[in-house]
């Protein structure tokens, strides 16, 4: 198989999930602790090891996946890739904290303004600025769903950032009702656990990143094998961006 092919319509959210979390079970702890310290180490650098943090996490949970043996040191190897990783962590990133930082602007107006305001007014300004904050928001997980695949192709087919990218926008497209379907579940699951006393929504992320990768494993089949049954339809040539 072409590393730029994909598979179309074998993402079935709720099986995924389950499927996913077998997988995962023996190696739960270890994968908890991975996912966790991974993620203290990219937000603690300002996000500059966010990429090559989140390449090792994937690193490490496709190994699971694939049926290899999991061990921690599997999260340094995220370095590898730090460099595409970076470049696609500060696309993802960076546009999402100067939007919310350009919409605060009339939440801190309307705090400095608010004895000079009309009750209507103020009103009408925080209803304008929450309104546009719906639009970013909606806005913003579509351009994240876009591009869920990124970090998993560069580290699977060693793409190089733009590449990712573009490839992983196309075969999210051309899978997006189970993509899609995907979120929803893994959005129920963090409900679920921010119930659990807030702290139980950690808990559940490797449950949710797993899922994300067995998708992901679905859709592009692991290169010179493929594990799992073939899609209803023929392959689709996602052409090459090298």
């Amino acid at each position: 198989m072409n590393q730029n092919q994909f598979q179309v319509g074998v993402i079935k959210p709720v099986e995924c999930m389950k499927e996913a979390w077998e997988l995962i079970k023996p190696d739960y702890w270890l994968l908890f602790a991975i996912t966790i310290v991974g993620a203290m180490i990219g937000g603690a650098t300002m996000y500059i090891l966010l990429g090559a943090m989140m390449c090792g996490m994937i690193f490490c949970y496709l190994q699971r996946i694939d049926g290899h043996a999991v061990d921690f040191n599997g999260l340094w190897k995220g370095f590898q890739w730090w460099l595409p990783g970076l470049i696609v962590g500060l696309i993802m990133f960076v546009p999402m904290f100067v939007v919310y930082l350009i919409l605060y602007v009339p939440f801190i107006a309307a705090m400095v303004m608010g004895s000079k305001l009309s009750e209507g007014e103020l009103m009408g300004l925080l209803g304008g600025a929450f309104a546009v904050d719906l639009v970013v928001i909606i806005v913003m997980v579509c351009f994240h769903t876009l591009l869920m695949f990124s970090f998993p192709l560069i580290v699977d087919r060693n793409l190089g950032a733009f590449a990712a990218m573009r490839l992983s926008a196309r075969a999210v497209w051309k899978n997006l009702g189970g993509v899609a379907g995907l979120y929803g579940v893994g959005f129920a699951l963090s409900l679920v656990g921010l119930l659990a006393a807030c702290v139980g929504i950690y808990f559940v992320i490797p449950i949710i990143l797993a899922g994300n990768m067995l998708a992901y494993r679905k859709i592009f089949p692991a290169l010179g094998q493929s594990n799992f049954p073939p899609a209803p339809s023929s392959f689709e040539n996602a052409g090459s961006y090298r």
